[in-house]
């Protein structure tokens, strides 16, 4: 059986690589910063193992959760000056692939379905070839290795060293954005667990006027949005507004369609991503990849269309789900 337990290692161990190559580049100034943030993040990979299995104890991974706050936040992490080719080269290069250059990106959710729809149901002797219920995790690793193999053979690369530093120069122009995403989904976990949906959901039904379905509809719809912009997430905001409005009070008190007001107000959630910075993945990475001057234009522009489409979602829920 191949377990997915393997691909976190792996994931680890490629942290732990480039952290270790941060640690030598003299071109960073925070390069020790730099390396104990992408360090620790590695060896959290290794050591959850043993969490996950009751032989150590989970407080030091949240020690090295705080720790990397702290370094990302102060902060002390920063990027050295990549090793790449010149604007030219790249222009030149992408001139000459033309289209082939997608190929690698598609491999790796091609390889993913095959993964989840067919080799899930492969057995050997009796036992599956992919460990149960993790065959789209263990895909999309198959992917991206297979991505990684087929982009080294399109651009002609034979250098595994290579893509090893493109791939570390691309972590440290994310920065420590990129695990804000995980952070986020994990604070909408301690939310429900806390019971903030049900505490909204009481101060909700006293302000609220009773039979107002129209106007429940918008808080509902208006609270993702808002929930969203402050966790970063639409599905971290989702199970806190759908606890407190969506359910007890559109489905069950005013029969409203649950597919209708479910789906549509996850879509209202998605409005308040385009316009967060808490949602570094969608609206600050872009901005850092690019080298855009202001690290806020994506969001600019995209505020219109949230604000076009919020009210869009408040009126198919109020049309079609009662």
């Amino acid at each position: 059986m191949i377990k997915a337990e393997w691909f976190y290692w792996l994931v680890g161990a490629v942290f732990l690589a480039m952290a270790a190559q941060m640690a030598v580049d003299r071109t960073n100034p925070k390069r020790l910063g730099s390396a104990a943030f992408w360090g620790l993040l590695g060896g959290c990979f290794f050591y959850s193992s043993w969490v996950v299995e009751k032989k150590a104890p989970a407080e030091p991974l949240g020690v090295a959760v705080l720790a990397m706050v702290c370094l990302g936040g102060f902060p002390l992490t920063g990027r050295g000056v990549p090793r790449t080719t010149t604007p030219e080269q790249r222009v030149a290069s992408a001139a000459r692939l033309g289209s082939k250059l997608f190929v690698p990106a598609l491999t790796i959710p091609l390889v993913a379905v095959v993964c989840a729809s067919a080799v899930k149901h492969w057995h050997i002797g009796g036992e599956p070839v992919l460990e149960a219920g993790s065959e789209t995790i263990l895909g999309l690793g198959f992917g991206a290795i297979a991505g990684l193999l087929v982009g080294m053979v399109v651009v002609r690369e034979r250098r595994p060293a290579v893509p090893l530093h493109a791939g570390r120069s691309l972590l440290e122009s994310m920065g420590w954005a990129l695990l804000l995403p995980q952070l986020l989904a994990v604070l909408g976990s301690v939310f429900q667990e806390a019971g903030v949906g049900t505490q909204v959901g009481k101060i909700t039904e006293q302000v609220l006027p009773e039979g107002q379905k129209y106007v429940a509809v918008a808080v509902y719809c208006v609270g993702m949005a808002l929930f969203t912009v402050i966790m970063g997430n639409a599905f971290a905001a989702f199970p806190v507004m759908t606890a407190a409005i969506g359910w007890p009070v559109l489905i069950q008190q005013m029969h409203g369609d649950a597919p209708v007001v479910l789906a549509v107000g996850m879509l209202a959630g998605f409005c308040g991503t385009l316009v967060t910075p808490m949602a570094a993945n969608f609206n600050l990475v872009p901005a850092a990849l690019l080298e855009l001057k202001d690290q806020y234009g994506p969001i600019k522009a995209q505020i219109p269309t949230a604000g076009a489409l919020l009210v869009c979602n408040i009126a198919i829920i109020s049309l079609f789900a009662f």
